[in-house]
């Protein structure tokens, strides 16, 4: 991964003294804002995206635009860098949005990003609503802010694809605890805070993952409507429906286990005991009348769902134990990440104050 214009800039992760000085200092403070952009061959669409992103925004200071290329084959580099992009990372070779985003956000902490905005470069969304998106970090009312394209009532959605998203949200609602419209938009924002403790595990894509982690992590996510622009191309992300829900599937299912094991082990747990149960209880209605001979089957098999279901139980207490111990190193992951920004961040001041010194000596 090669990276080429950096703009960095000084930041402070140092708590504020209380809560009435927070609210102090978020009037007075104004943020560094990352926009970073995804991008596979979007030589066409990205200069559609990079002109609608504002330049001011109330309580933010300073803009950055940053394009992370996932090994595009066109021109998609060469067009960002006429744009005047900020921050171009380029990766080697198409690795997937996961790796991009994660690849953007790692980046747009170490240049002292207090907030950053992901977009997609087919030009999907519309600039003119990242201020909507920054205002509830920029007033310290959320962590992480969705924008909420509203597709169960979009009519440039299929009635299928308005369907399934409706039933998607539904379900990250009830594993995150989380109330969201739109599970799968990639218009987000992040605060510094939130940013530290993204850790992207799939291959596929990170908006299901994140949702289901920020809200295990307890943090604050808003929704926020936001406009879209007409589709231009068909997604890269996937080559149909079908492939698309079995792809969110797998990553639910990942998630579950991930951050819910303790959960999804005991309720598939208590199903396997439920219906071992059924079979056992049946012989023991014929055994109590006599004909008990008969129905050995009955015993058998639910004495089969019984083991399997003692042994689910036991793995579901096994792993949330895992998963404590998974907790403890993102903790310390976390802290490690935040020690190697400052560190870098103090190198780099003290780079530049000698340099300053050479000058003023000569």
């Amino acid at each position: 991964m090669t990276l080429t214009h950096p703009k960095f800039g000084k930041h402070s992760d140092e708590p504020p003294v209380n809560s009435a000085q927070a609210t102090r200092n978020r009037q007075r403070r104004q943020f560094k804002l990352v926009v970073q952009i995804p991008c596979y061959n979007e030589e066409t669409t990205l200069p559609l995206v990079v002109a609608g992103i504002p330049r001011e925004i109330e309580g933010i200071s300073d803009i950055v635009i940053q394009v992370i290329d996932d090994g595009s084959t066109d021109a998609t580099v060469e067009v960002a860098r006429q744009l005047g992009v900020d921050v171009i990372i380029c990766q080697k070779a198409n690795k997937g949005l996961a790796s991009s985003f994660q690849a953007g956000i790692d980046n747009a902490l170490a240049i002292g990003a207090d907030i950053i905005v992901n977009t997609d470069g087919d030009n999907q969304y519309c600039g003119s609503s990242i201020p909507d998106l920054v205002q509830p970090i920029v007033e310290g009312e959320a962590d992480i802010v969705l924008g909420d394209r509203n597709p169960g009532a979009n009519r440039e959605f299929s009635l299928v694809k308005r369907l399934l998203q409706r039933a998607g949200s539904a379900v990250i609602r009830f594993l995150s605890g989380v109330d969201v419209r739109d599970a799968v938009t990639g218009f987000r924002a992040y605060s510094r805070d939130a940013a530290f403790q993204i850790n992207i595990m799939t291959r596929f894509s990170y908006t299901i993952e994140t949702l289901i982690h920020a809200g295990h992590q307890r943090l604050t996510i808003k929704s926020v409507p936001v406009l879209t622009n007409s589709v231009t191309r068909p997604s890269r992300l996937f080559k149909s429906t079908t492939q698309f829900i079995r792809k969110q599937v797998v990553t639910i299912m990942r998630s579950c286990i991930m951050y819910l094991p303790l959960r999804t082990f005991l309720f598939f747990g208590a199903i396997m005991l439920a219906i071992g149960a059924a079979p056992i209880l049946r012989f023991m209605y014929f055994y109590m009348l006599g004909q008990g001979q008969g129905h050995i089957q009955s015993l058998v098999i639910g004495g089969v769902f019984l083991v399997i279901g003692y042994f689910t139980v036991m793995i579901a207490f096994l792993s949330d134990t895992i998963a404590t111990n998974r907790r403890l190193l993102e903790s310390t992951l976390m802290r490690v990440r935040r020690l190697e920004m400052k560190l870098a961040a103090d190198e780099k001041a003290s780079s530049h104050d000698a340099s300053d010194s050479d000058s003023d000596s000569e």
